[in-house]
């Protein structure tokens, strides 16, 4: 990294030479962003940025524009770009059950959204909404008791958690499993209550799929509590101390499919309907014999918008296994290798330098992931220029109203005007997007390696600068 900053220093040289000869065409815009990023408090950190005009693709401004550099969740924006190059705006995942006979079976679409999408009402999510339906057809079809249930998320391959992801991390609710069949971002909640220095664990949904081991203390001080998994799959260690209450705090389960199924054999039981046989994980293939129970659809768009706005990691992994199971020329089950590939083609296409980026995940929680400011600029200019833009566009963070960036740029000056995807992992903060002047509309992106305490506020102050010149 010191190597890089000697050589960020005297390239510096080099830019002021260029920065002054832009000056009667850029303003003031190229110094306010030089001395962001050579503040003090800023000398360690690698930035890539690059800005350039929308309706042109003029360069504003680039400093280490085309350096690839690692960049957390702005990795998003190109999964969602290229999941609307593949799939197509009208894209739907559907998630089926059927009856085959007397047995029950779940046909996975890889919907990240299925049992968490914002269109179900919280309330009837908490109450299980959609065994609710189930329950509610299987009586009307006269059914008392079913023998199997079968679960079937071929439509991704049964590699759940990518293997650059941090182990710590595989717990957490933004590292969960990817499976064919999701349910509830395949999290559960946990909720602890002290009563009288007795410690109570509750679960959300709760279920005997998940085993918990209550360790958390009562104290009179703290509330905080954690998770933590052992070798044994779906045993859940809970830790911490808990003064009154505390939660709840999301945790990822292992086997989402399974649990998907266990939870519906649970719910149907509890309904009076009985179930004689077992939970199968297994392909099914569709026979005119079925019986529709339940069809749920989720449009691309929900899923684009969960994935940039609130920045959710599963909804950017399924839509890279998506893209393999949908578009992988030669078959198979939906893969990050067969996905990643096809994204590789997607910047390429889009004139991204293969030496600029280097694709691992769909959400940027790899540290294996690459891309350059330019090369983020260059896909959010071939979105712009298509007939996807207006979907995509609605997809990203509004500043000072939702999103990542609602608490941002809450300034009349500011709100509304910059949209854009955040991002941050450990040692790194991005931000890419545009911004919406009076007159013109300019596309950005910040990439910030080695970062510290000020940089995410450096950023935000780029993308103001970008406003106050031309705006």
């Amino acid at each position: 990294m010191m190597q890089r900053k000697q050589h960020k220093k005297l390239g510096f040289l080099v830019l002021v030479i260029i920065v002054y000869l832009s000056l009667p065409t850029f303003g003031n815009l190229p110094k306010r962003i030089n001395r962001i990023i050579n503040d003090p408090s800023q000398s360690k950190v690698a930035y890539g940025i690059h800005i350039i005009k929308a309706n042109n693709s003029e360069i504003i401004y680039s400093f280490y524009g085309d350096e690839p550099l690692i960049p957390a969740s702005n990795m998003k924006i190109i999964t969602t770009a290229a999941a609307l190059e593949y799939l197509g705006a009208d894209y739907e995942f559907i998630t089926k059950i059927v009856l085959s006979g007397d047995t029950l079976v779940v046909i996975g679409s890889g919907d990240p959204l299925f049992g968490y999408e914002q269109d179900l009402e919280e309330q009837n999510r908490k109450h299980g909404g959609i065994f609710s339906v189930i329950t509610e057809k299987l009586n009307r079809f006269g059914y008392i008791r079913i023998k199997d249930i079968i679960v079937d998320s071929n439509i991704f391959d049964d590699q759940r958690a990518h293997p650059n992801w941090p182990a710590n991390d595989l717990n957490k609710w933004y590292a969960c499993e990817v499976s064919g069949i999701n349910y509830n971002g395949n999290c559960i909640e946990i909720t602890a209550e002290n009563h009288n220095g007795n410690i109570r664990l509750m679960m959300e949904p709760s279920t005997g799929f998940i085993k918990m081991t209550n360790k958390v203390k009562p104290s009179s001080k703290s509330n905080t509590i954690g998770s933590l998994r052992t070798s044994t799959e779906n045993n859940i260690i809970v830790i911490g101390t808990c003064k009154n209450k505390i939660g709840p705090i999301k945790v990822a389960i292992e086997r989402p499919a399974a649990f998907f199924g266990y939870l519906l054999a649970e719910k149907l039981g509890n309904a009076g309907i009985d179930i004689e046989g077992k939970l199968i994980e297994k392909k099914f293939t569709i026979e005119e014999t079925v019986k529709p129970v339940f069809v749920h659809r989720t449009l691309l768009k929900d899923v684009l918008a969960h994935c940039n706005k609130d920045s959710f990691g599963l909804a950017a992994e399924s839509l890279v296994k998506i893209i393999a199971a949908e578009k992988n020329p030669y078959g198979g089950n939906g893969s990050w290798k067969a996905g990643t590939v096809l994204i590789s083609q997607y910047l390429l296409k889009a004139g991204v330098n293969k030496n600029e980026f280097n694709i691992d995940d769909g959400s940027g929680l790899s540290r294996h992931n690459k891309l350059s400011a330019n090369a983020i600029t260059k896909v959010l200019l071939d979105v712009y220029q298509s007939n996807n833009w207006n979907v995509y566009k609605e997809s990203l963070a509004v500043g000072g109203a939702d999103g990542t960036i609602a608490k941002y740029f809450k300034e009349e000056k500011y709100k509304e005007r910059i949209l854009g995807k955040t991002g941050y992992i450990r040692g790194v903060k991005s931000f890419s997007g545009i911004c919406i002047t009076d007159n013109e509309e300019y596309i950005f992106s910040i990439l910030a390696n080695n970062t510290n305490g000020g940089t995410r506020t450096a950023i935000n102050n780029i993308a103001k600068a970008i406003i106050d010149e031309y705006n």
